[in-house]
This record gives structure tokens, C-alpha cells and sequence, in this order.
């Protein structure tokens, strides 16, 4: 899940266009990229793209759970071809439940796999980074969670910056308490600035670096640069290779500690080179 890209559910050529870009997968928006006007409209539309051709998987963002459309939302898209839901603003446990309970109840009454559709929240209030830890720990079928920097500076009233330094701590708490969850790593925020891709590619390696397993995109350009930012490379690659194979061989001597390349090596570096290795199979 390196790639999640957002298209408006009510633009037939954007969101055919999005379902065929080499993304982990396509968010087809009923939130904010839908007029007020248009909401109760847009389900079908999106509802009819379930069963054309895709390269990755089919997300649908639903209205927040305190919205008037969100049951409407929740209802019209729970069908055979949906993959999951991305439910924004979430800020309690209990908002987790009540869309695990509507979804479920929708998936034994239409024959689908109970559990089959994920469910992925997206934390962007500060209500919701200060319950992080009882929404990670919900009890429902969320594997992942999202972090939302736009909504949550607005809420907040801080500046978001090129650099996002003063994202650090609450990035950090969303690996943190997923890991802490026994859930996925998250997804990162979007990037506003379509124009400034050096500071997309930036903050995509800076979250990847932080622990996040893939960064929510905006525009299929941000596509190949995310895939990358959060794929090592041939140098990482090779160095994790000679690693695991010095290691191997030392500890076949009884050694649990070598250098290498200038480096210390234990079994925690090694473990980290086995994911790197493991991430690229």
C-alpha cells in the first residue's frame, strides 16, 4: 500500500483514469471533492465504477460518521467490488464501531464476505491524534490508519510548512500507536502543492523514513515518485544482502556481533536488512 490516489466520485474520467494508474489503489472521493449539491447524486456514480477493469484496489471516502450522508454513503457503496472505506475525521473508538456494525450488518445482508471490505480511518483532528492510541486499539476490522495533515493543521491553527517539522510529533504518533496496536504502518498525509514536486518526493521519503508504509496522493504525477520514496533502492537492497549474508556466516561461528563496511552489526540490524529484503520480494 505505497500509493492510495484520491479522484472525485463524480468526474467518470478522472476516476476511470485513476483505477488504471500503477497506484496501490484508487480513493474515489464523496467528501471534500463533492459539492453538497452533488453528494447524494455522486454514489451511483461511484457505485457504477465497481465492476470496470482496475490495476490496483478500489477505496470509496465516505462523509464523516457525524454527517448526514454518511450512512447514505456507507449504504450505497457496500457492494461486490468495493475493496474498502476511508472514513475521515475519525476521533473516537466508537465512531469505528458504529461503521464496523452499519458495514457488516450491509455485508450479511447482501451475501458478501462478513469482513471482506477494509476499513481504513483517517486521523486528522486533534481530537482524534489525542484518542490515537483507543482508535488503533477499536476491536474492528482496521488494518491501517491514515494520517490528514490539512484538516489537522486547519484544526489546529498551525501553519503547514514546506519542510513540515511541526508535523513530527503527531506522524510519529500515528506509527507509533499502530505499532503499539499490532496494526500495519499508516499512510501519510496528501501534499497540497501540485507545483513544488522536490517537496512531494521530500516528504515522501521523510515519511517513509518515520515508519509510514505509503503516502495518500492528488495527482497521478505523484504516483511514481511515492512507489519510489517508499521502495529501497539497488544500494539498500545490496547492502541488505551483504548483511544478512556476512551475519549468517558469523553467527554459524557463534558470533551474534561483526563489523562490516565500518559498521556495527547485531540482530537488530539484521532483522531491519530482512525487512528491507523482505519489502522488495
Amino acid at each position: 500500500m505505497k500509493t492510495l490516489l484520491f479522484a472525485p466520485g463524480n468526474h467518470p474520467r478522472r476516476t476511470e483514469k485513476a483505477l488504471s494508474l500503477p497506484a496501490g489503489g484508487a480513493i474515489l472521493d464523496l467528501e471534500d471533492a463533492v459539492a453538497v449539491s452533488e453528494k447524494s447524486a455522486t454514489r451511483a456514480m461511484v457505485a457504477a465504477t465497481f465492476g470496470q477493469p482496475r490495476a490496483g484496489k478500489l477505496y470509496v471516502r465516505v462523509n464523516g460518521l457525524t454527517t448526514e450522508w454518511c450512512h447514505g454513503d456507507i449504504a450505497a457503496v457496500v457492494l461486490s467490488g468495493l475493496d474498502g472505506i476511508v472514513l475521515p475525521k475519525v476521533e473516537h473508538a466508537h465512531e469505528l464501531r458504529t461503521a464496523e456494525w452499519l458495514i457488516g450488518n450491509l455485508e450479511r445482508e447482501r451475501g458478501l464476505p462478513v469482513g471482506g471490505i477494509d476499513l481504513i480511518p483517517i486521523v486528522e483532528t486533534a481530537l482524534g491524534i489525542a484518542n490515537l492510541a483507543r482508535v488503533c486499539r477499536s476491536g474492528t476490522r482496521v488494518k491501517r490508519l491514515a494520517f490528514g495533515a490539512g484538516d489537522f493543521t486547519l484544526d489546529i491553527g498551525m501553519v503547514w510548512t514546506r519542510s513540515e517539522a511541526e508535523l513530527l510529533p503527531y506522524r510519529s504518533a500515528c506509527v507509533m500507536q499502530s505499532r503499539a496496536a499490532g496494526m500495519e504502518p499508516p499512510l501519510d498525509t496528501v501534499w497540497a502543492d501540485l507545483r513544488d514536486m522536490e517537496g512531494f518526493i521530500a516528504s515522501a521519503k521523510h515519511a517513509a523514513a518515520l515508519g509510514f508504509q505509503g503516502k495518500m496522493c492528488i495527482h497521478p504525477d505523484q504516483i511514481a515518485p511515492a512507489n519510489a520514496a517508499f521502495t529501497p533502492d539497488e544500494a539498500a537492497v545490496a547492502h541488505a544482502h551483504r548483511i544478512v549474508a556476512a551475519f549468517g556466516e558469523a553467527e554459524a561461528k557463534g558470533l551474534a556481533s561483526i563489523q562490516l563496511e565500518g559498521q556495527f552489526i547485531d540482530y537488530p540490524i539484521v532483522q531491519r536488512a530482512r525487512r528491507v529484503l523482505e519489502s522488495v520480494r
